[in-house]
């Protein structure tokens, strides 16, 4: 009886290791989709920055490279967690998060 108790822990053991396994491939797969899509966002915000028209009257633009930065920040993250160099300490700087900037007015030529 110990011995098929025994069997059966080592199965159990083995389908468990096996999950975990298949999770992290789906976490792989997950993260990489989490990358392509970083990798659109990016080139629209890009190609947005190039066809945005700011005019001297406007009180406030959107922030691109901000905005890019913080996309490039985060795609740093998880490319660092899929292939960790070595363990390293975390960088506490937050994302901003506000991309909106005011304009400064416009001043009146004499």
């Amino acid at each position: 009886m110990p011995i098929t108790l025994f069997r059966c822990l080592l199965f159990s053991l083995a389908i468990v290791d096996g999950c975990s396994d298949a999770a992290s491939a789906h976490e792989q797969d997950q993260l990489s989709l989490i990358q392509q899509q970083l990798d659109i966002i990016e080139r629209l915000a890009t190609r947005a920055e190039t066809a945005s028209t700011a005019e001297p009257d406007d009180r406030y633009r959107f922030d691109y490279p901000r905005l890019i930065r913080d996309i490039q920040r985060i795609r740093l993250g998880v490319q660092g967690y899929i292939s960790p160099s070595r363990a390293q300490p975390r960088d506490p700087a937050e994302l901003v998060g506000d991309y909106r900037l005011d304009t400064p007015p416009a001043e009146s030529s004499p």
